[in-house]
């Protein structure tokens, strides 16, 4: 009895550090996060602390709400991601919704939909919601489903990727009057995700949403493979130097050139 005993506490134990240094979850995350501390692209040159502001930035003093999974968060980036440096960087208020692991498609409490009615105030003054095209919807080969023709929360289908899309588009522009952006992860080998990428275009006509598309962006594509080795942990998630160096230029360059444009939506149903 008492060798069973110590192989079961053993396998947990075993079970713990594998969770910890390989998933980052439970009392052992410090592994994972010393693992992540080592690679290249997590040096201290890249380091939130070291990064300076902008001087001038058409971002500055707006309070930009960033909503999505591991890739907002910073999973292989010490927590630190492209919501973080563009904070930062742009002198403005920055609200970080992010969970690991976490889908668009409202499965459970931790969906973006939920989170967003749950963990974001109706009260808050938020100027532009980024919401990141989540790939794990992708991987988990959950329903596209379609763009409806309403534009009514209580019409949309949240139990699909494109339902809870709209959801979150039409919650957003009712509750704080505010602009949506969506942005894509860079080009990887998934046809669903390439086929919700794809409908982007059609959701940006009947919302007037913007669209920071990293997917087909040609300077984004034409990395070298001696960049991508530093920029990337994996074919998801960026390292610090990923965000700072190619990342975070390009969703600067697409948000810039959203606030100064007139917004669509207001022009179409006055939500704005």
């Amino acid at each position: 009895m008492l060798i069973v005993l110590t192989i079961v506490v053993v396998l947990a134990a075993v079970q713990m550090v594998i969770l910890g240094y390989e998933g980052g979850i439970g009392p052992l995350k410090f592994l994972r996060d010393w693992k992540m501390s080592r690679e290249p692209g997590n040096a201290a040159a890249y380091h939130l602390e070291n990064v300076p502001p902008l001087e001038k930035s058409p971002l500055q003093g707006k309070t930009i709400c960033f909503l999505g999974s591991s890739v907002t968060n910073g999973s292989a980036s010490l927590g630190i991601s492209m919501a973080d440096y563009i904070g930062k960087r742009n002198r403005c208020v920055m609200i970080k919704e992010a969970v690991n692991g976490t889908t668009l498609t409202d499965q459970n409490k931790f969906s973006y939909v939920q989170r967003l009615l749950n963990n974001v105030s109706a009260g808050q003054h938020i100027d532009i919601l980024v919401c990141q095209l989540s790939t794990n919807d992708a991987s988990q080969g959950l329903p596209l489903g379609r763009i409806d023709a309403s534009t009514e929360q209580e019409d949309f289908d949240r139990k699909t990727i494109l339902g809870a899309v709209e959801y979150i588009i039409a919650y957003a522009q009712q509750t704080w009057k505010c602009r949506v952006m969506f942005y894509t992860g860079v080009k990887y080998d998934s046809g669903l995700y390439q086929s919700m990428v794809d409908a982007l275009p059609a959701l940006r006509e009947k919302w007037g949403i913007g669209v920071i598309d990293l997917w087909n962006d040609p300077e984004m594509n034409a990395v070298s493979p001696e960049d991508y080795s530093l920029y990337m942990h994996d074919k998801i998630h960026p390292t610090q130097a990923g965000y700072l160096k190619w990342w975070v230029p390009k969703m600067e360059e697409y948000l810039y050139q959203f606030v100064e444009e007139k917004p669509y939506v207001q022009q179409k149903n006055n939500l704005l």
